[in-house]
């Protein structure tokens, strides 16, 4: 009984510790962060911290909403199988990135130049501006020109217009471009396998409380952040960190099929008489 009382707390320990730890190397860098950062250089920060976490937060909670659900469709010891692997592999993937990668921050003012171009996209397809013809050009060498009629709102588009007429266009921006900017991230997918492998409560607490510090970095100081970290380290420093945590869910996996082995309970007929 000890036993298990001395293990509980180390396992809800090293849930929160490998979550937040696995949110800071995934998310540092990231595009989303840079978004938060470029979005906070325009408009209020508090607003533009409250969309991009609020977003953050609701994806944590689904991410480790369906790695909880796993365990009940498939065997644990699989679903630790599967998160070891996931892991093994992602930080194998990231390994040879970063060997791949030139040292200095080149690679993240390419990602600052992507995240620019996707917040300019969808400014210009929501303040009136996409490609639209103004009143000034209806005459054209004389002769009128008819604008071609405005396209129907999805309903997508009529939901994004409702949420920023009551929490203001800023705020939606910053949640809208941060959710889609982290659907089937590697931190997600990353989340997902957690949330298999510990107690859901403990994996959301620690990817939020990651995502809060990784969020109010990049609204505070992302720009200037992002030209001293180099990626190539930050990425070695996640490869490695990845590994780790596929040897301990491998271990953990081996471990909880001997324990299996060992509940094993011998019947009164197995021929065995003291």
């Amino acid at each position: 009984m000890s036993t298990l009382e001395n293990a509980l707390p180390e396992g809800l320990v090293q849930a929160v510790v490998q979550s937040f730890a696995m949110i800071l190397v995934s998310e540092i860098g990231d595009k989303t962060f840079l978004i938060a950062a470029i979005l906070a250089m325009r408009h209020p920060r508090m607003l533009v911290f409250a969309g991009a976490f609020g977003s953050l937060v609701v994806m944590s909670i689904l991410s480790a909403a369906m790695g909880h659900l796993l365990p009940t469709l498939i065997p644990r010891k699989w679903t630790q199988i599967a998160a070891s692997v996931l892991f093994l592999v992602f930080g194998a993937k990231m390994f040879m990135e970063a060997r791949g990668m030139k040292a200095g921050n080149e690679k993240i003012q390419e990602e600052m130049r992507e995240a620019e171009e996707e917040i300019e996209d969808d400014d210009a397809g929501h303040d009136g501006t996409g490609g639209r013809p103004s009143a000034a050009n209806g005459l054209e060498g004389g002769r009128p020109v008819h604008s071609p009629k405005p396209k129907r709102l999805s309903a997508v588009e009529g939901a994004r217009n409702f949420c920023s007429f009551f929490l203001g266009p800023v705020f939606v921006q910053a949640f809208v471009l941060t959710f889609l900017g982290e659907w089937g991230d590697r931190s997600q997918i990353a989340t997902i396998a957690l949330g298999a492998a510990h107690n859901v409560y403990l994996v959301t607490l620690g990817t939020v409380v990651g995502h809060s510090c990784c969020t109010a970095l990049a609204v505070i100081g992302g720009r200037y952040v992002s030209t001293k970290i180099s990626v190539k380290q930050v990425t070695f420093g996640g490869s490695i960190l990845f590994l780790i945590f596929g040897v301990i869910y491998l271990y953990e996996a081996f471990a909880m099929t001997n324990d299996m082995d060992l509940n094993i309970p011998i019947s009164p007929s197995s021929g065995i008489h003291t």
